[in-house]
């Protein structure tokens, strides 16, 4: 594979120039999402990432709006008193109103301030709050969907927070709202239609529609133009869920979306461009690891390995030395996620490496959770087997070391034939009898609940990778989350990351892609492609990425057939590195870390805040536009 010196890239293009200052004293930023100390998905650690940048630009004006979910409250937050005057007001009228609101400090890097609203109190308003959005609106949202349901409580709730925020208010307020996906925006629409005093700002960090026609199997990008987005809609029932988030994009003073691709997306799907394009950025010095961080591969892999050698018992028959990790993780969408095309390329992969005769092995992980009822039996009783042969090779070798010491202190050179018994001898046997085998060393490992309809299974089955001796490929199928409490793998996502050798990403439908962004703040290459948001944002800011260890799948203009022989080709080449320049090639890719860290794209989100505070309040503030869109 090409190690080809490319431009380092050190900034943002654009970034340089944006040094406007605004006087943010007597303005106030409420930043509202399901996700607000309620981990769901992606948008989560968006939030949660991000709180310290904003957290230091606006001090004590800056307020996390969310759900109260009581286990959650327990361990992430902190109740408190609210610190501001207005807002004690605020939230002491309306838990008087027949609502309750708490306010806190969030436990992460920041301390946030949080308001969180109970909206399991005030399902009683739920039909009076459905009439009005229907008679304002036209809006009418199904009694069985429940999740549309909390956003009419959700959105009806936060906008009563900033009504009452205002009205508290001895001086007209300056407030920036920024709402994030379609379950807070009805906060959003009710703002405007109120006419409240608020710069509204809107996020889609994915839409609805498009997630579900690319999980329907259709040619998303290349018929974007000519969905009929009403009917679509309707089709999959989810209509009202759509008028809301199309709603939230047009009535917002500030629409964004977190890359070009998703960009293009939202202005077919949703009918309006965005205004700004805001990329998710990392906070880079929690996963920085100065100087070690080859040296925290090497121990991670090393872990991995140990796992690897019970897995294999009875079947480890291939140099661990000349093994290579790799892992494709996220929710398992099998289609979207680039699943099927992966497998497809391993399969391929597999019959390369056996034609060449390479002595590379490669163990490829899919870290995807699924329905299941417990551990596999013979996975955890590989892990006992390694455990047992570990521990008799310590009682062996403390035997034979006092034999050893006893003989070379009296001044004798050891007999070898004497230093161990024929007691050692049985225990070494039964240890290697122990280790035999009459399956293969299985897939998955865990009981899987619907073995025979689930989409991974059933292609390893298609493709024929049953983890024989004679492949060169080998499949593990982990359908859990990592945990450092498991039993089986006690690895933490992270620090598994940082022993793999390569991340696989090919995803078809990926709005911008938190996954191969960890790989890069760790140093660890990745494979992703020209239809996720960081495909397309490190495709537009390093010349050459292959050559920092990003490698980028054309999915977009080249068929399935052709994408999937691109992919085993970046496979076979990273397999036939050496050591010296996969370590050479880790060095590269950790240097463009900087490129994804929020001192960096959370310019973008203060650009986002001052647009939309010059829209709503233009006599008091100015804004300059810097080509927005363009990142």
């Amino acid at each position: 594979m090409p190690l080809a010196r490319s431009l380092s890239v050190t900034s943002l293009s654009g970034l340089e120039e944006w040094d406007e200052e605004f006087d943010l004293e007597d303005a106030v930023l409420f930043e509202i999402a399901w996700e607000v100390a309620n981990k769901v998905g992606g948008i989560y650690t968006v939030i949660q990432t991000k709180a310290r940048l904003t957290s230091d630009e606006w001090g004590e004006n800056y307020f996390l709006v969310g759900p109260y979910v009581e286990s959650n409250v327990r361990t992430q937050v902190e109740l408190i008193e609210p610190t501001n005057p207005v807002l004690k007001r605020t939230i002491d009228k309306m838990n008087s109103s027949g609502c309750k609101v708490y306010f806190g400090r969030w436990l992460i890097e920041g301390s946030p301030y949080v308001v969180l609203i109970d909206v399991a109190f005030t399902a009683w308003s739920l039909d009076s709050w459905k009439s009005e959005l229907w008679e304002l609106c036209d809006i009418g949202v199904p009694w069985f969907d429940r999740e549309a349901n909390d956003a009419v409580l959700f959105g009806f709730l936060t906008a009563w927070l900033l009504g009452e925020y205002a009205a508290q208010s001895e001086e007209p307020p300056r407030i920036v709202a920024h709402f994030h996906e379609w379950l807070a925006g009805l906060g959003l629409v009710l703002c405007r239609h109120r006419q409240l005093p608020v710069a509204t700002i809107f996020t889609t960090h994915a839409t609805l529609l498009g997630r579900y026609l690319c999980a329907g199997n259709v040619d998303f990008y290349n018929k974007l133009a000519d969905f009929n987005v009403d009917k679509e809609a309707g089709d999959r029932q989810i209509y009202h869920r759509y008028c809301l988030e199309r709603a939230a994009a047009h009535c917002a003073h500030v629409f964004t979306t977190v890359s070009q691709i998703t960009a293009i997306e939202a202005e077919h799907l949703l009918k309006r461009k965005p205004d700004i394009v805001t990329p998710n950025g990392l906070n880079v010095k929690k996963f920085s690891a100065v100087h070690e961080f080859q040296n925290l591969h090497a121990q991670s892999k090393n872990r991995i390995q140990e796992f690897v050698r019970g897995h294999f018992y009875g079947h480890l028959d291939f140099n661990l030395d000349k093994c290579l990790f790799l892992f494709i993780a996220g929710r398992y969408e099998f289609s979207n996620k680039g699943a099927d095309i992966f497998l497809e390329a391993l399969a391929r992969l597999n019959y390369l490496l056996r034609v060449n005769h390479s002595d590379v092995t490669v163990i490829a992980f899919f870290i995807m959770p699924a329905r299941t009822n417990n551990f596999n039996v013979e996975t955890l009783k590989g892990q006992a087997v390694r455990k047992q042969l570990w521990d008799t090779a310590q009682t062996v070798k403390e035997r034979f070391g006092k034999k050893l010491y006893e003989s070379l202190l009296v001044g004798q050179l050891p007999d070898v034939s004497k230093i161990m018994d024929k007691e050692d001898f049985t225990i070494m046997k039964r240890a290697i009898f122990a280790t035999q085998r009459q399956c293969q060393p299985p897939v998955c490992t865990h009981n899987m609940l619907e073995d025979s309809s689930d989409p991974i299974l059933n292609c390893v089955r298609r493709i024929g990778l049953f983890n024989s001796s004679a492949d060169r490929v080998k499949i593990i199928f982990h359908p859990e989350f990592l945990s450092s409490t498991s039993p089986l793998l006690p690895m933490d996502y992270e620090e598994f990351v940082r022993g793999c050798h390569l991340g696989v990403f090919p995803s078809y439908y990926e709005p911008w892609g938190y996954t191969p962004a960890e790989c890069t703040v760790m140093g660890i290459p990745s494979i992703s492609t020209n239809l996720s948001g960081f495909g397309c944002f490190m495709e537009e800011h390093i010349a050459d990425p292959s050559a920092y260890g990003i490698y980028i799948l054309d999915r977009r203009f080249r068929g399935v057939d052709e994408s999937c022989n691109q992919l085993t080709s970046f496979l076979f080449q990273f397999c036939k590195q050496s050591r010296r320049q996969r370590i050479i090639q880790r060095n590269r890719t950790e240097r463009l870390s900087e490129l994804l860290d929020w001192r960096y794209l959370g310019r973008y989100y203060i650009s986002a805040r001052h647009m939309a505070l010059a829209k709503a309040f233009p006599d008091t503030y100015m804004y300059e536009l810097h080509e927005p869109t363009s990142v």
